[in-house]
């Protein structure tokens, strides 16, 4: 499927109200389906609120759990990404963004690189992921992300080199700021790595942040989706709920590799190479 739309859910979780959340998800999930959209993004942690601490146990979720029955019968009518608590097989308690399609759990990411400075305090609580993977879906091979992740380059890279034509960003990014400033310097800096990103990988890039008050913090919004060319193609509102939707269209990532060779020309090898001579 080469032309679609991707909605981002722009929402503010209730923390630690599960059942609020997911029926919350499900309304939302509705009302973009019925607007055209083929897939949503909600927000990191969107099921479970960003600010867990040591309800991290008690709100993680084994991927099994019937908690997600009513999501993935969702997922029938439209794909669907959420931020939730995952229990894994070894008894890990992680950060996760679980994708579900036609019915079922498609593809899990845990996040990676967990935050550990300044407010935040995501290792005490969450073990990270180990890897990234891009994965096969109706809409070809997508990439997902969690906040941080996209702060590191290596991520994306390796996502797009693995085929992924579009990635999904899912944060909960929080500010000391209050009111709705006009602009914020979170979103500035976000959406200049974002159209980095998108720009020299020749990629879709669609990024969904929550909004609302938590513990003192709030978040400020500013979702976004990024064309292959690097040119935002919708932007959210700041500090505010919104749904918001934006067009795919799988040809332009083929139109900017041949308009602009980069990512075409990329030689992982020698990449590769130059690690191991570091002792990688």
């Amino acid at each position: 499927m080469g032309k679609f739309t991707v909605s981002l859910a722009q929402i503010k979780p209730r923390l630690g109200d599960l059942k609020w959340n997911l029926e919350h998800h499900l309304e939302t999930a509705e009302r973009a389906q019925k607007q055209g959209a083929g897939i949503i993004l909600f927000p990191e942690l969107s099921l479970t609120g960003y600010s867990v601490r040591d309800l991290n146990a008690e709100l993680a979720l084994r991927p099994d759990d019937r908690f997600f029955e009513p999501l993935k019968s969702m997922s029938r009518k439209i794909s669907i990404a959420v931020g939730s608590i995952i229990l894994d097989d070894t008894g890990a308690i992680r950060n996760a963004l679980v994708y579900f399609e036609d019915g079922a759990l498609k593809h899990l990411h845990f996040k990676v690189y967990l935050p550990t400075y300044g407010i935040f305090e995501e290792q005490r609580y969450f073990l990270p992921g180990k890897k990234v993977e891009a994965f096969d879906t109706k809409f070809g091979k997508l990439g997902l992300l969690i906040c941080e992740d996209l702060w590191h380059i290596s991520l994306p890279y390796i996502l797009a080199l693995q085929g992924a034509r579009l990635i999904l960003g899912a944060a909960s990014s929080p500010t000391r700021l209050s009111g709705a400033a006009e602009a914020h310097p979170g979103f500035a800096i976000n959406n200049e790595q974002h159209r980095s990103f998108a720009r020299l990988l020749s990629v879709y890039l669609a990024f969904v942040n929550r909004v609302g008050f938590e513990d003192g913090v709030n978040f400020w919004g500013g979702s976004e989706i990024i064309s292959p060319h690097g040119e935002n193609i919708a932007t959210a509102k700041l500090f505010e709920p919104e749904l918001l939707s934006g067009d795919v269209d799988l040809a332009e990532v083929d139109r900017s590799r041949l308009f602009a060779r980069h990512f075409l020309d990329e030689n992982p090898e020698l990449v590769v190479n130059h690690l191991r001579k570091l002792g990688f």
